[in-house]
């Protein structure tokens, strides 16, 4: 079964177009500029982490417990009043690679566990240029397996994900496939990046140009993480096998953003395989808008479809025993 494309009703709102057009004239020129030496990654890291924390805060009441367990990093995020019990959204965050952490998508999480009611899961990869691939790759399947080893049933997970976190997600569920591993029972993508040359991104700015970045400066960040192996490797450029099991898929992307092309691509390579996916377009919302409460208010009513998506198809079977 297959779901049609959706672009949702109406304009943007006048402050998320007001986000968008600063973004373009003060954000852009600085993100082309940066370059990825030691102390750009650093002041990289930092202003993506200063935006987020910005753009939407940590919500009062979240709770958060550390993990640590062999391999695998990440954080326990669960709004005010959310238990732990046998159903999970386990969260992949964004990163072109280099960038982000479980620190900055925190909020993010805190959001989807209010919405949804469930405690998030989220992973804390390691990052390029310090760690090459297949390491983030690695520690993603690594923080799926933990959840599967700890007793959770795969039916009891939900996933999430944005930007370089959805070809994360793609890969994994490909592995799983590969592997015989269970399917988590549906994942939910906000601004997936599928092709790490931004080949597509490109063709799509050649149209439109995206206020936050160009397709060429953003390139050069998942280079980090390929770095001197050919884009057809396989996990880099992603080929989603025929008759594969997978899961149902929303996939939300923003109509100012060029990745928009990734997001269409992607859908359309999982249909192709016989698999439902579901491609909302939010007309003038720049990259990860749902993480940015605060300068898009757009970004509550998209991760409560999302949230809705995701309650769906995980309500669709009994709940299992706790897990904590």
């Amino acid at each position: 079964m297959t779901r049609s494309t959706k672009t949702t009703v109406g304009g943007p709102s006048p402050r998320a177009v007001l986000t968008a057009t600063a973004a373009e004239y003060l954000l852009r020129p600085l993100n082309c500029a940066v370059p990825l030496n030691p102390p750009g990654v650093w002041f990289a890291r930092t202003l993506i982490a200063a935006l987020m924390a910005a753009g939407g805060p940590v919500p009062s009441g979240t709770s958060v417990t550390a993990v640590r367990s062999g391999a695998v990093r990440g954080e326990w995020v669960r709004a005010r009043g959310v238990e732990f019990g046998p159903r999970v959204v386990y969260y992949i965050h964004g990163s072109a690679y280099v960038l982000c952490s479980a620190r900055t998508h925190r909020a993010l999480a805190a959001r989807l566990s209010k919405h949804t009611g469930l405690p998030v899961f989220l992973t804390d990869y390691r990052l390029a240029p310090e760690h090459r691939f297949p390491a983030a790759a690695d520690d993603v399947e690594a923080g799926y397996r933990w959840l599967l080893d700890r007793g959770v049933d795969a039916r009891d997970i939900v996933v999430g994900c944005d930007s370089a976190g959805g070809h994360l997600a793609l890969d994994l569920l490909i592995e799983n496939g590969r592997a015989g591993r269970p399917q988590p029972a549906a994942v939910a993508m906000f601004s997936p990046l599928l092709d790490l040359t931004f080949a597509l991104a490109a063709e799509r700015e050649r149209r439109r140009r995206d206020p936050l970045i160009s397709a060429r400066a953003a390139a050069r960040m998942p280079r980090e993480y390929t770095r001197g192996l050919p884009a057809d490797t396989p996990r880099l450029r992603l080929r989603v096998p025929d008759g594969i099991d997978l899961p149902p898929i929303l996939v939300q992307a923003g109509g100012a953003e060029m990745l928009t092309a990734d997001a269409r691509a992607l859908t359309a390579m999982v249909r192709a395989a016989g698999g439902a996916c579901e491609l909302e377009i939010w007309p003038g919302q720049v990259h990860v808008f749902q993480a940015l409460p605060l300068l898009s208010p757009e970004a509550d009513p998209a991760l409560e479809r999302a949230a809705d998506f995701l309650r769906t198809a995980i309500a669709a079977r009994p709940a299992t025993e706790k897990v904590s």
